[in-house]
C-alpha cells in the first residue's frame, strides 16, 4: 500500500508504544496507519505462557486486537493491517518499499550490562532506505505486560522539541526537510544542535577558538537559512558544542518528543551500516528517534 506510515508489531510493549506513535503520526501526515505482524518464532516472544493452540490464537489475534484499540482512539484513523508468514527483517524491509514512514518499537539499553536489546529494529535501521522511526515505552508498561495484563495502551511521552543533530561536513536535505516537517506537523520548536571538535593543545591559542567557533556557527545559519524560509512557522534555536556529538544528543533527548538524526550510506565501508554516533543516540535516547538514510 503506497503512501502509509508502517510500524512493526510483536508483542512486545515497545511494539505497542510505536504503534500509538505511528498512529498520531500517520494523523499529521493525512495518511493510513499499516501494523505488520511478521509471524515466525519472533512472534511468541512476548505471548503469554500458555499452549500452542492459545499461542497461535494469540498471535492471530495481535494485529486485529491493536487495530481495533488504535481505531477507538482515533476513529479518524484508516487503518489495515497484515501478518507475513517470513522473518522479520526482510518482512518489514519489504513493506517498507511502499511506505513514507516505517516505525519500531526499541527497548534501548537493557538493565543487564548495558547490551541493547533489539537486532531485528537495529538490522531494518542499518539497511531501510526510508525514514525509521524507533520508540521506547516506559518502565511501567513494560512491567505491566511481564505481568500478563491485557494490550493496552503505554503512556505517550509528554510532547517536546524536535532535536536535530546535524553534522555540517554533510548537511544532508533528506535530514533537514524531515526535522523541519516534523516540527511543523507537531507544532513544536527545532532544537538544532551541531558539535565540533576544538583544536589540540598542541598549538590551540583562544584566539582561534573563538574565530573558528564564529566561523562554524556562520556555517551552520547559512545551511539553516532556506528552511527556515521554507517553514517559517517553525522556532529554530541553534546551538554549536564542543565534543561529541551523541552526548549532546542523548542529553538532549531527556526533555525531546523527538530526536533526529542521520545515517550516511557512502563511503569506503560497503554493507549495512549505522555510523557511531546514530548508534550511541539509538543506545540511549529515551525519546523516539528518526533515523535519516542519505548519500
Amino acid at each position: 500500500m503506497p503512501g502509509t506510515v508502517t510500524v512493526g508489531l510483536d508483542g512486545s510493549p515497545e511494539s505497542f508504544a510505536a504503534a500509538d506513535w505511528a498512529a498520531r503520526e500517520a494523523l499529521r501526515r493525512e495518511l493510513p496507519l499499516r501494523l505488520v505482524h511478521a509471524l515466525d518464532w519472533h512472534s511468541f516472544t512476548y505471548a503469554p505462557l500458555t499452549g500452542t493452540a492459545s499461542l497461535t490464537r494469540w498471535a492471530e489475534r495481535l494485529p486485529h486486537d491493536t487495530a481495533a484499540r488504535l481505531r477507538r482512539d482515533h476513529p479518524d484513523l484508516r487503518i489495515v493491517h497484515e501478518q507475513v508468514a517470513r522473518e522479520p527483517v526482510p518482512s518489514l524491509l519489504a513493506v517498507a518499499e511502499s511506505s513514507e514512514l516505517l516505525v519500531l518499537g526499541s527497548r534501548g539499553l537493557s538493565r543487564v550490562a548495558g547490551i541493547l536489546v533489539g537486532s531485528v529494529a537495529l538490522s531494518v535501521v542499518a539497511r531501510a532506505a526510508l525514514p525509521v522511526v524507533l520508540v521506547r515505552a516506559g518502565a511501567a508498561d513494560e512491567d505491566e505486560h511481564r505481568n500478563g495484563s491485557a494490550v493496552t495502551a503505554p503512556r505517550p511521552r509528554a510532547h517536546g522539541d524536535v532535536v536535530l543533530g546535524l553534522d555540517l561536513r554533510r548537511p544532508a536535505a533528506e535530514v533537514l526537510e524531515f526535522a523541519f516537517g516534523a516540527a511543523a506537523r507537531q507544532a513544536v520548536a527545532l532544537r538544532v544542535i551541531h558539535a565540533w571538535s576544538p583544536p589540540s593543545a598542541s598549538g590551540y591559542t583562544a584566539p582561534f577558538d573563538t574565530g573558528r567557533s564564529a566561523q562554524v556557527a556562520s556555517e551552520l545559519t547559512d545551511v539553516l537559512r532556506p528552511w527556515r524560509t521554507k517553514f517559517p512557522g517553525v522556532e529554530v534555536s541553534e546551538r554549536i558544542v564542543a565534543g561529541r556529538p551523541a552526548e549532546h544528543l542523548v542529553d538532549a533527548s531527556a526533555d525531546a518528543g523527538l530526536v533526529v538524526v542521520g545515517r550516511f550510506t557512502r563511503g569506503p565501508r560497503t554493507g549495512p551500516r549505522i555510523g557511531p554516533v546514530t548508534h550511541s543516540v539509538l543506545h540511549r535516547s529515551p525519546a523516539p528517534v528518526a533515523v535519516i538514510a542519505h548519500g
